[in-house]
């Protein structure tokens, strides 16, 4: 049975811990190399993240087979906008976080910190996702890094099954998880908050720098995995245009003009309830911007029927209608060519809904 997401996580079992393959050994401790914070752990202590622990000199991952939020959604919701639209996705998480976000909507298990879930084998995930007709597998509603051995064990039997492996993350990995995601990623929603801002990453998230972030753009690219960026932009506190133009800029750098970027609407939560949603002319303000400095693919997010749609960046021909977390393809031929030009996105379509589409 599935553990749909907003279960009572109380109602969960627990497992037993499985030794992880992300760290090193260091004298008298083992040194987690799953995110950038490289958490240095003696014996019987736990990283920030609150699911990896030293367990005699040896890392263990304790919620291995233990996801606490399980849901079907479209891949729009992720956001990918660049691949198998309509398609749906099997979703999962477990408890525990890298980052300690004052803002975050999934809170209840991503600043959990009992180790607690529902019992699925990498096997029975993949089971389910086929048995739900789902073309794809995400790592979502928490940071998916910090059970990357779990993720990884469930995308290399998905990726033998044609299912495709995404993560929405907060881009915190270090070289060696991205190394060993190569295994079955095939596209990460790299998740920026406060247009990149260290101020704002040091005051509502606990995390140094922003800067690893970028690092791990550079990685995913030259792992071959398809990468989205997103933007949080919070009002007041984390929307200055200088510094989302200081973020587009390396971001051009290293992904090009044609990496699809949304710019998401903040909603209050956790514990920035006092702070309004984002007013919809600051993210025009941020989707202007990109559009001036080159890029070719600019979203809005969390905005219904505005900023969602996909044009052709050759003749401005309308490619992929949205609404909210649904998509229609338009002006795609069956190649995934746009039907007035000719030009090739680079939008994988769904094969098997391939002869849905109008040549």
């Amino acid at each position: 049975m599935i553990a749909w997401y907003g279960m009572a996580l109380d109602q969960a079992v627990v497992n037993r811990p499985v030794k992880a393959k992300l760290y090193s050994k260091i004298v008298d401790s083992v040194e987690c190399t799953a995110c950038s914070r490289y958490c240095r752990l003696k014996p019987g202590k736990t990283g920030f993240c609150g699911v990896r622990k030293n367990i005699d000199g040896d890392l263990y991952l304790l919620v291995y087979g233990l996801p606490a939020a399980i849901n079907v959604d479209p891949i729009e919701k992720k956001p990918v906008l660049h691949m198998y639209p309509g398609a749906r996705i099997f979703s999962l998480s477990t408890v525990g976080c890298s980052f300690a976000c004052q803002y975050c909507q999934n809170y209840d298990i991503s600043q959990r910190r009992t180790i607690t879930g529902y019992h699925y084998d990498p096997e029975e995930i993949v089971e389910e996702a086929l048995s739900m007709g789902c073309q794809g597998i995400a790592y979502t509603y928490n940071e998916p890094s910090i059970f990357m051995e779990y993720a990884h064990d469930i995308g290399v039997i998905a990726r033998r099954h044609g299912l495709i492996n995404i993560f929405v993350t907060n881009g915190f990995e270090t070289p060696e998880a991205i190394d060993y995601a190569r295994d079955f990623l095939d596209a990460a929603t790299v998740d920026f908050k406060g247009n990149a801002s260290d101020e704002f990453y040091r005051k509502y998230i606990s995390v140094p720098s922003a800067r690893p972030i970028f690092e791990t753009l550079a990685n995913l690219k030259s792992a071959g995995i398809h990468v989205e960026v997103t933007d949080l932009v919070v009002p007041e506190v984390g929307d200055r245009l200088e510094d989302a133009r200081t973020m587009l800029e390396r971001i051009m750098d290293i992904l090009g003009e044609y990496v699809p970027i949304s710019f998401l609407r903040f909603h209050p939560d956790y514990r920035m309830m006092d702070l309004p949603d984002t007013p919809v002319e600051t993210l025009r303000k941020h989707h202007d911007l990109a559009v001036s400095m080159g890029f070719k693919y600019v979203y809005i997010g969390n905005v219904p029927g505005y900023g969602e749609n996909t044009y052709c960046p050759n003749c401005g021909n309308l490619l992929i209608e949205r609404f909210v977390f649904s998509s229609k393809v338009i002006g795609l031929d069956r190649n995934g060519r746009c039907k007035k030009c000719g030009y090739d996105p680079q939008i994988p379509l769904m094969k098997e809904k391939r002869a849905d589409y109008i040549s």
